[in-house]
């Protein structure tokens, strides 16, 4: 069978270990395992995953503080990240998506669940993307590259963070509608809710500077030049 991806799964537990790695290693995927957090950030440097599992609860490093270290890293600003959690609470979701995952899967894990997550995240980033450099005033923004410059000087843009920006400007001054936003961005299979996009607006202007995208009350988000 053609393997599909490489996938890191950390977790302090053997039998969700174990488990996980059989379901996705039956479906194609290279599975490399970690015990807790400390281990799945060494892991991760030196296996460059395509994409992460973390469970939240672990030894040392939790799934969180896994994720925002990675996510710091130029080298992991696109991994795909998902996290394995008990929380089965809406804030502890909330608070993972905005940490940087792509998308969480509760316990007990169910296979079938497991499996279609990840294989949907595969085809999303295996789509053709546009590639096209943007200008949006004095904004820059390289897809391929995964740079956004300010007045020629780069910031730093988490996963997300770059996604809603490059789509806003793909077609400056039209409405982005929220639900529009959460398909596009977090995917169909991911439940979050409209704070996880202000969060994420919010945190976009604090990095740019730039009063440049605007709030349309009850609407959506448009980005002005």
């Amino acid at each position: 069978m053609e393997q599909k991806g490489k996938i890191l799964i950390a977790d302090d537990e053997p039998d969700i270990l174990e488990i996980v790695s059989y379901n996705l290693r039956k479906e194609g995927y290279e599975t490399i395992t970690a015990k807790d957090g400390e281990e799945a950030l060494h892991k991760a440097k030196l296996i460059k995953p395509d994409l992460i599992m973390l469970d939240v609860m672990m030894p040392y490093k939790t799934g969180m503080e896994v994720c925002k270290t990675l996510r710091s890293l130029p080298a992991f600003h696109d991994t795909l990240i998902i996290f394995l959690t008990a929380l089965s609470d809406e804030v502890s979701h909330i608070k993972g998506l905005e940490y940087g995952a792509d998308d969480y899967i509760s316990k007990p894990v169910s296979p079938k669940i497991l499996v279609t997550k990840v294989n949907t995240l595969f085809r999303r980033v295996q789509k053709p993307e546009n590639d096209k450099i943007l200008q949006a005033g004095n904004i820059t923004i390289d897809p391929v590259r995964f740079i956004v410059l300010v007045n020629d000087q780069e910031l730093v843009l988490a996963k997300k963070e770059f996604e809603l920006l490059h789509l806003l400007a793909t077609k400056p001054g039209r409405v982005f509608l929220r639900n529009e936003i959460l398909s596009q961005i977090w995917g169909t299979e991911v439940i979050v809710g409209d704070r996880t996009i202000d969060v994420h607006i919010r945190k976009i202007r604090q990095k740019l500077g730039i009063d440049c995208i605007t709030t349309v009350k009850g609407v959506g988000y448009k980005m002005v030049i």
